[in-house]
């Protein structure tokens, strides 16, 4: 049975998507869920609604409106939004409900087993970082997650998903998770004809980009620190940092820290960018200066997709897609003088980024389109429901 001839006995198999906010599933999940449609499931998406609901039920998916905090949560909130989603999931009646990130994979944990939901896959997108840190709070977020995914491996139908194999390396070995209960599927997919392939700019100053939420474990005052070493060098390098700050996450830069940046010599901070194909238009090169904890970075995506090289810290996730010396540099994190070599020998060989530029076009066409890991889910959507036999090996 291949996921595109899925036919349910009496109705429609449901699944349900837990996420925080309506952006980030109209951002990382649409391709996904609009591939579970297609195959034959209904599918709806429980999340704080803002800007994006409107939008996501015109591609046929339902949305439920969940009035939960940003905050970090107290026992009484936590108990609060287990009570409210358990609720959804019990009017809902869902076959499988997939959760992402750890919040949602935390409190949709508890929720789908207090309404009998029959799968429950929990969505990790990714370890590292923060989950490293020897902070209080990581260890305790670490603790509650492994004994709430321990808990579910107990069950027969449910899967926790990963983006690349590192995390579930660390899932096996540090949460105690058995290998057989994870997946790995390499991200999210990207829409290879909207993303279209463009040679690098002809005019203007060599131009890299950072596109990626304004955090300091993005490195992003990494990238800032080896432009300057840059300059000081004599290159004529411009660096454009695309994507706002997180108000909300106290890893974020703030505005006038940015805004002091964007005030030296060929840096440009343009903020949210609707469009970030114009970005990757603008640009020679895609960096990614992460820390740490992707799971696969959705930016280096649209880049590869773009058909741009790529430079990034050789950390999990960012590997899936940038690939050494096939499509792109890799750097140790946080080493500002390091990545500024990498971006000058990109800088000073248009032949090298003209190879990689290819390269990375070729990956995404061939393993990380959006049809190929559409099916890829809804094959284990199937198996998860009772639909299809298990046929990926990572699920075995």
């Amino acid at each position: 049975m291949t996921p595109n001839e899925i036919d349910a006995p009496t109705r429609r198999p449901k699944v349900v998507y837990l996420v925080t906010e309506d952006w980030y599933f109209w951002s990382h999940r649409l391709p996904m869920a609009e591939a579970a449609r297609d195959a034959g499931f209904d599918v709806a998406v429980a999340c704080r609604v803002n800007r994006h609901g409107d939008k996501i039920r015109s591609h046929g998916i339902d949305v439920h409106a969940l009035d939960w905090t940003r905050r970090a949560l107290g026992p009484f909130e936590l108990l609060k939004s287990i009570r409210m989603v358990a609720a959804l999931y019990r009017r809902e009646k869902p076959d499988i409900v997939h959760h992402v990130a750890v919040k949602p994979v935390v409190i949709g944990a508890a929720a789908a087993r207090l309404a009998h939901v029959p799968a429950i896959l929990s969505g990790i997108n990714g370890f590292g970082y923060s989950f490293s840190s020897r902070s209080l709070k990581a260890k305790v977020t670490l603790a509650i997650l492994g004994h709430v995914l321990e808990r579910l491996a107990g069950r027969p139908r449910d899967r926790v998903l990963l983006q690349n194999p590192d995390d579930r390396d660390f899932l096996v070995s540090e949460l105690s998770v058995p290998k057989h209960k994870s997946c790995v599927i390499l991200g999210s997919g990207i829409d290879t004809e909207h993303f279209n392939s463009s040679p690098e700019p002809e005019e203007g100053p060599f131009t890299i980009a950072v596109v990626s939420r304004m955090l300091a474990i993005k490195g992003i005052d990494v990238a800032v620190e080896a432009h300057r070493l840059l300059r000081r060098r004599g290159c004529n390098v411009v660096m454009l940092l695309a994507g706002g700050p997180d108000p909300h996450n106290p890893a974020s830069f703030t505005d006038s820290q940015l805004n002091a940046w964007a005030s030296e010599p060929g840096i440009e901070w343009l903020g949210h960018v609707d469009d970030v194909r114009t970005v990757w238009g603008r640009a020679h090169v895609a960096v990614q200066p992460s820390l740490g904890g992707e799971g696969l970075p959705k930016s280096l995506l649209e880049a590869a997709a773009c058909g741009r090289p790529i430079i990034a810290t050789d950390v999990p996730g960012c590997r899936e897609i940038a690939r050494a010396d096939e499509n792109a540099l890799l750097v140790p994190p946080n080493a500002p003088g390091t990545l500024a070599d990498a971006i000058e020998a990109l800088y000073r060989d248009r032949h090298l980024r003209e190879r990689f530029a290819l390269a990375s076009r070729r990956i995404v066409e061939k393993e990380l389109s959006s049809k190929q890991v559409g099916d890829e889910v809804v094959a284990l959507y199937a198996e998860m429901v009772g639909l299809a036999p298990v046929v990926r090996e990572e699920c075995r």
